[in-house]
């Protein structure tokens, strides 16, 4: 029974968490945070969701309009639009959660390390970075898939080492700041090791910042991706991605607009409502902001 109750106020403590962090939350922020929930769930059953087989194809039904038996219309195969949005959505937002973690990965050790050492090792991380960040991300994202060859899981890696620069440089400008903080100083002089120090004390102060940069990156990555796929390196067809979506409508669009309009409408409705939330993430967890 003790334990019952526990677990329950421990539910009832997240949830009063999570009430203020949402009552503080802007009217466009709200918003957007209930478009990035509704286009997540097909992250966890697009089979559910979908009328149609977003692969089957069917000539009777080739570029019907939007209507009432296909809602968003069909395409030059006889597929549904909504249906290929759908699983679209998996595959497209399945690439922004990759590659940003992969983005995560790799700039979270280098910036640490490089903001907390400083010296030779910092000087080197940072002269790299900057080598990167010259380039523009699609460019360098070009690069990686012409080694690795195209593909939806290659397009993930490409555009997590594309975009890891600049979480690097975020992260080592955060580190910079704490690691001169008095506390960082006292843990220090009692002889606190420096991998407790960075654990312990610089990655939680560091974490604020990276998660709005996370967020806002992951906008970025979803834009990238579709433009991997818009080229034909990303998803390879019949699977449905946003970008492969606006590519396969693109000689149509004067006369069966919706096949590249809704997909495109949707990229743009979804990188506009993560960015709304990088920014209430920022202003809320930035205390100057506040």
């Amino acid at each position: 029974m003790a334990i019952a109750l526990s677990r329950t106020q421990m539910q009832r403590g997240r949830w009063s968490r999570v009430v203020p962090f949402l009552q503080r939350l802007s009217p466009a922020a709200k918003l957007s945070l209930v478009i990035v929930f509704c286009l997540s769930l097909p992250l966890i059953a697009p089979r559910w969701l979908a009328p149609y087989d977003p692969t089957a194809v069917a000539p009777s039904e080739i570029f019907q309009p939007p209507s009432a038996r296909h809602w968003l219309g069909t395409d030059q195969f006889g597929r549904d639009i909504l249906s290929r949005l759908i699983y679209g959505a998996r595959n497209s937002l399945t690439l922004g959660l990759v590659s940003v973690s992969l983005s995560v990965l790799i700039s979270v050790p280098l910036g640490l390390a490089a903001g907390y050492y400083r010296g030779p090792l910092d000087a080197v991380t940072m002269r790299v970075v900057d080598i990167v960040m010259a380039f523009p991300g699609i460019l360098l994202a070009l690069v990686v898939i012409a080694i690795l060859g195209p593909g939806l899981t290659n397009a993930m890696i490409a555009v997590g080492i594309g975009e890891a620069p600049a979480y690097t440089r975020v992260v080592r400008g955060s580190t910079l700041v704490v690691r001169e903080q008095s506390y960082i100083e006292a843990a220090r002089a009692i002889g606190t090791r420096d991998y407790r120090i960075i654990k312990d004390y610089v990655f939680p102060n560091v974490i604020q910042a990276l998660i709005v940069i996370a967020t806002v990156g992951f906008a970025v990555a979803i834009v990238i991706g579709s433009s991997l796929g818009f080229l034909g390196l990303g998803a390879q067809p019949p699977a449905a991605e946003w970008g492969t979506m606006v590519s396969d409508g693109r000689n149509y669009l004067r006369t069966e607009w919706w096949i590249s309009a809704f997909p495109g409408a949707t990229i743009g409705m979804v990188v506009l409502a993560i960015n709304v939330l990088g920014d209430a993430l920022r202003d809320i967890l930035d205390p100057r902001l506040r």
